[in-house]
């Protein structure tokens, strides 16, 4: 059936001038920071170690479009709002996007991105996991001496009858169940698993092949492992305690721990009802699960307020005071959850392939567009309004630019709009990442 467009449409008129819309600008962007995009995969080279460590089994002479170049359409458009692979039939055709991917012509369709996905395979997500702590290694100029490894995981909804769907009572919905090691802010990790087993499924291995590759690169960094509850397993625990890995993680409360912090905990009690304010009080114990082999030192903060007693524990191999310990090491995990969050604006819940291997192939690309963002954040917006931005605000503020694109043989110039709010900013991060 013929499909017909109004071609002009009229909006109520400005006093008395008439407004008529139209889809007849021409080369148009409304995405004309995404040479930032380029201008930070040029400087980390990110972009082209994923390609290298990628097998691609096609006849390189019988391809339209290289891997690289779909890597980059992907990612970048990932980075810039788009989740889905239908946005590529529209975006491929934008000369903004061509020009970043560096390309002179159509892009990839979302066919060719599908077939992308769909060769994905176990080695795949090894190999990109493999880039992704490299490029962390990479970023140091010099050796750290300490590395806070956090762990984590996230409900992941599923979309029809996919392979490894499970329903998640916690969650209270079918979903997976990726796994994200953080370090600061940056990702190392972004691992998806089923929804049937729990937190700490494969954590220890993770935790052990992470530890073996620091250690190869800085062999006196000090590494400490953190999370929830959910990863205090004596597995984990006694793997740490062998290999010299020290440890702040969340311990669920019973009736023994409850009852050897009875005296902190009746002081914050106390306390409340007579001063009427919230009392937080901090001590320590010796406590020996059954599933232990030895004591371990708990840190517990009993706090009483108007809602009642709140009391936590955290199991720890660390020598500081024990307020120290809670309030400034174990709960500054809390922050990984806005590097969850910002994974999630990079759709890292976009995993609705019917088949895992592509999922945890999209998984992974999201985590490349938010290491792209944040390798931006960390070596051009220190010092500017941007420094602890979100992903989403720096796409709204750098990537999301209205502009006009001239292409011809000689050169591509891309007229950004004159009522650009950040234009100054956006001049200095471009000089800050600028490789020519």
């Amino acid at each position: 059936m013929t499909e017909c467009y109004q071609n002009n449409m009229e909006f109520p008129r400005v006093k008395r001038r008439k407004i008529e819309v139209n889809f007849d600008g021409g080369e148009i962007t409304s995405d004309g920071g995404t040479l930032l995009l380029r201008q930070t995969d040029r400087t980390t080279g990110l972009i082209k170690a994923l390609d290298k460590a990628i097998n691609d089994p096609r006849a390189p002479g019988k391809c339209d479009h290289s891997q690289l170049s779909m890597l980059r359409q992907r990612i970048y458009a990932m980075a810039a709002g788009y989740e889905d692979l239908n946005d590529h039939d529209s975006l491929r055709r934008d000369t903004a996007f061509q020009t970043a991917v560096e390309c002179d012509r159509d892009l990839s369709s979302s066919p060719t991105l599908c077939r992308l996905e769909q060769r994905a395979d176990r080695e795949t997500a090894v190999n990109m996991h493999r880039v992704l702590v490299e490029q962390f290694i990479q970023s140091f100029s010099q050796p750290p001496k300490q590395l806070v490894l956090d762990f984590d995981a996230t409900d992941n909804p599923v979309h029809g009858d996919q392979v490894g769907k499970y329903f998640n009572r916690y969650y209270d919905s079918y979903c997976f169940l990726p796994l994200y090691v953080f370090c600061g802010r940056q990702l190392l990790v972004s691992y998806l698993r089923p929804a049937s087993r729990g937190a700490a499924y494969h954590a220890g291995a993770v935790l052990a092949l992470l530890v073996k590759r620091l250690r190869q690169a800085w062999p006196r960094v000090k590494i400490i492992f953190r999370g929830d509850s959910g990863y205090c397993k004596p597995a984990i625990l006694e793997w740490c305690d062998r290999n010299s890995v020290d440890y702040v993680v969340g311990i669920a409360q019973n009736s023994r721990l409850l009852e050897q912090s009875e005296g902190t905990r009746s002081t914050a009690e106390t306390l409340y009802f007579l001063e009427g304010k919230k009392q937080r009080w901090f001590s320590e114990f010796r406590y020996g699960a059954r599933s232990w082999r030895r004591e371990r030192r708990v840190v517990v903060k009993a706090e009483h307020t108007a809602q009642g007693a709140n009391p936590r524990f955290v199991v720890t191999s660390l020598s500081q005071g024990a307020k120290h310990i809670y309030t400034k090491v174990y709960c500054i995990r809390g922050d990984m959850e806005n590097r969850i969050k910002e994974q999630q604006l990079l759709f890292s819940g976009r995993t609705s392939c019917h088949e895992w291997w592509p999922n945890q192939f999209r998984l992974l690309l999201s985590g490349f567009a938010y290491t792209l963002v944040e390798r931006l954040r960390h070596l051009a917006l220190r010092g500017t309004e941007l420094a602890k931005a979100q992903v989403n605000t720096i796409r709204l503020k750098l990537f999301k630019i209205g502009g006009v694109v001239i292409r011809n043989s000689r050169r591509v110039k891309i007229l950004l709009s004159s009522a650009y709010p950040h234009q100054a900013l956006f001049a200095r991060v471009a000089d800050a990442l600028d490789t020519t």
